[in-house]
């Protein structure tokens, strides 16, 4: 009888943290998907990366990971869709846990790992992550945004990148 009310208690914990913390899923997931699709596609290792990231934080736990994807994705089909209104929605998520300042910085350490998930520098990612910097009250410089780097060797480095290799 002991273990049956241990379980419904652990059970009902469960559920209060799903639900204390899905406003910080779906900001993590929009998040994810604008720093993805800053350069107009998500690649197979920003999706791993987002995995990783599910797997890892504590507060993404106790979620069923596919339901997060999900949400990822429907962030990502919004702003291939309708660019501006997507960006809106996935802006919106993230603006409900904008009071919280851990919560926004931790917004903004996911963001930079997505951004690092295909080796590399990216500028776009490093714009868009700056954007939400803003947006979230959280300083470029404290998360190794602002770079020594030239823009143009950025840019370079990146179409290197993108160039398939000579045969």
């Amino acid at each position: 009888m002991t273990n049956f009310f241990q379980d419904l208690l652990d059970d009902y914990h469960s559920q209060i943290d799903r639900h204390n913390n899905r406003p910080f899923m779906e900001a993590a997931m929009a998040a994810c998907s604008l720093v993805a699709i800053a350069d107009g596609e998500v690649s197979l290792s920003e999706r791993i990366r987002v995995d990783q990231i599910l797997e890892t934080l504590d507060e993404l736990k106790v979620f069923d990971p596919h339901e997060a994807v999900d949400i990822f994705n429907e962030f990502n089909q919004a702003i291939l869709k309708a660019p501006k209104q997507g960006r809106e929605k996935a802006i919106e998520a993230l603006r409900a846990v904008s009071n919280n300042q851990e919560s926004a910085s931790l917004l903004i350490r996911i963001c930079v790992a997505i951004s690092e998930a295909e080796g590399g520098k990216s500028l776009v990612d490093q714009i868009e992550i700056v954007m939400l910097c803003s947006l979230l009250g959280v300083k470029p410089e404290h998360c190794g945004l602002y770079v020594d780097d030239d823009p143009t060797d950025i840019l370079a480095q990146g179409e290197k990148q993108d160039t398939p290799p000579e045969s």
